[in-house]
């Protein structure tokens, strides 16, 4: 009995308080408390404390266009010290980086690894996340393959109203006419050393995509730490080079298996086009064993898989994407989702993965 009677005690007591939070929530003074205090929290900390230096990676949208409500499409974000840099700028990266609350004031340049739709969707919401209230010193730097001249006029085209309106309606003080738009600046192959400063260098390397000529890759390289990304590509031997020693190695993994079985799937249904599309995308990309053995090759010491097609929505998919690396590369691997964090500390061979 005495345990009944307090079984009951207790469940009196939650019913209680359950019942004294539900009616204080419905004072308009308490909601607007708790409002107040989930937006400061929400906001970026322009006084937090420095953080130690590093090269550090964020995994904003980590798959291919077949769709994930869990996921964005292709987008890194790379820390190098104090400054910002996005690679790739797909469906849904941009609301990504806003739910981080990252310092977009920081953003100092976008780089585009191909012009196809799923690496560029979210430029005009990049561009106006690093602009209204940003103080950005000029238009936004994009670097890419020949035709991103044309893909950035044709962003101003489209968003010129919108950059007007906004100027009339907040002044120069918020969003600036004359820093509104992009910088574009289209890759020499002759010079692809793009930044070389401050002990940071970014360097641009061609891959193989066809018939997406040029396609680029990039690497990192800060203060003796270094990552690489590798856009879309076939496994090549420009991979394995401009990967050689790298800590991280962010590598784009398609498993054709599971296309095929798509492909099967569509067919029953007599979804030619559909299948025929799944065949296609395999002449143009990576397995994830492809990806293991270039890492294997030029000694990486971490595997990131990114860009994942199709990508994995649960525990079965993502041993059947890894069925055939998981004997080329049986370790330092991982499988990205968005929000995957790997940190580079400065003065340290250390790797640290965690999420955002």
């Amino acid at each position: 009995m005495r345990i009944k009677n307090g079984s009951s005690k207790i469940a009196l007591g939650t019913v209680i308080l359950f019942s004294l939070a539900y009616f204080t929530v419905q004072l308009e003074p308490v909601q607007d408390w708790v409002l107040r205090r989930a937006f400061f929290s929400a906001s970026v900390n322009m006084n937090s404390a420095p953080k130690p230096d590093a090269l550090s990676a964020s995994v904003c949208g980590s798959r291919s266009p077949i769709p994930d409500p869990k996921r964005a499409e292709a987008c890194i974000l790379v820390e190098a010290g104090e400054r910002l840099f996005v690679i790739d700028t797909g469906d849904g990266s941009v609301a990504r980086l806003r739910q981080w609350a990252i310092p977009f004031n920081r953003v100092e340049s976008v780089f585009i690894t191909h012009l196809h739709s799923d690496h560029i969707s979210d430029l005009a919401d990049l561009h106006l996340a690093t602009w209204v209230l940003q103080n950005r010193p000029g238009k936004l730097p994009v670097y890419g393959p020949r035709g991103i001249q044309q893909i950035t006029d044709g962003f101003e085209l489209a968003y010129g109203i919108d950059y007007r309106l906004r100027n009339s309606h907040h002044g120069d003080s918020i969003a600036p006419l004359t820093n509104a738009g992009f910088d574009a600046h289209p890759i020499d192959d002759n010079a692809l050393t793009l930044l070389d400063e401050d002990g940071l260098k970014v360097t641009a390397f061609l891959v193989d995509h066809p018939p997406v000529i040029p396609a680029y890759g990039y690497r990192f390289e800060y203060k003796g730490r270094s990552l690489v990304i590798s856009g879309d590509t076939k496994e090549t031997q420009a991979m394995i080079d401009q990967s050689r020693g790298a800590d991280v190695l962010f590598h784009e993994a398609q498993s054709n298996e599971m296309l095929n079985l798509m492909i099967n799937a569509a067919n029953e249904k007599t979804l030619s086009a559909s299948a025929q599309l799944f065949e296609d995308i395999q002449s143009y990309h990576s397995t994830p064993a492809e990806a293991a053995d270039i890492a294997n090759k030029a000694d990486v010491k971490h595997l990131i898989y990114y860009h994942l097609t199709p990508a994995p929505r649960n525990w079965l998919m993502e041993k059947r994407l890894l069925r055939n690396a998981i004997k080329v590369r049986p370790d330092d691997w991982t499988v990205a989702k968005d929000g995957t964090r790997v940190t580079l500390p400065v003065g340290s061979s250390e790797i640290k993965l965690d999420s955002r």
